[in-house]
């Protein structure tokens, strides 16, 4: 007869309840990310941010800044970066669709967002959290140019007509062809998915006769 597990009440509740004070116990996002602008470290973890990101941070802003002082917290507005302008010719972009501020900060300009990504053009179908809105590269788009990045088609992709061999296969691959000229360098070898050959019984006895020609006839 199984022995019936018994129910610890009491320790069950201890263990909620010491949960829920490492709960309440995490810093906030306005405690994490608070910046001093003038040492550029942050007093939580100490931490000095990179020269590099010097410039942006005095010049650019973070998210939450933008969408502090916006209707809803800028729910269905178009946002960008800075870094994806520069680096990216195809519109890169989010579409915010929920917003959890932090209401414990200063400005309320800390929290989280939920959106749908478009990156390169390429739209994505489900909302997700979005990232590093504690950087300062955040850019509003205009409503007179939103049209514009939503109007933008991307190039169809080309079709994959090559793929790798598996990596037994590739390793035997290699150590033929160094076997067979050793003093050139090993090409990749590569499967091609669509062959414009005729696999006919005249296909195979060619194939075999040109094998026997290369590797000569056994003595």
């Amino acid at each position: 007869m199984v022995k019936k597990k018994r129910l610890r009440l009491i320790a069950e509740m201890a263990r909620k309840i010491r949960a829920y004070r490492e709960l309440k116990s995490r810093p906030r996002e306005s405690q994490k990310y608070a910046l001093d602008y003038e040492t550029m470290k942050r007093p939580f973890t100490g931490k000095m941010l990179p020269v590099l990101a010097w410039q942006d941070v005095r010049r650019e802003s973070r998210l939450f800044s933008l969408v502090a002082g916006m209707r809803l917290f800028g729910v269905g507005r178009l946002f960008t970066r800075k870094s994806w302008l520069e680096d990216h010719s195809e519109p890169s972009y989010w579409q915010i669709t929920k917003v959890k501020v932090d209401y414990t900060s200063e400005n309320m300009d800390h929290g989280k967002a939920w959106g749908i990504l478009t990156y390169k053009g390429k739209k994505e179908s489900e909302v997700k959290e979005v990232d590093k809105v504690m950087y300062h590269d955040w850019r509003l788009i205009p409503k007179d140019m939103e049209q514009q990045f939503k109007d933008f088609e991307p190039l169809p992709e080309p079709p994959v007509r090559y793929v790798a061999y598996p990596p037994l296969l590739r390793a035997m691959l290699l150590a033929q062809q160094k076997k067979v000229g050793s003093s050139r360098t090993a090409e990749e070898p590569i499967l091609p998915l669509k062959r414009d050959v005729l696999l006919n019984k005249d296909y195979f006895h060619t194939q075999e006769q040109e094998r026997q020609r290369k590797e000569g006839t056994a003595v």
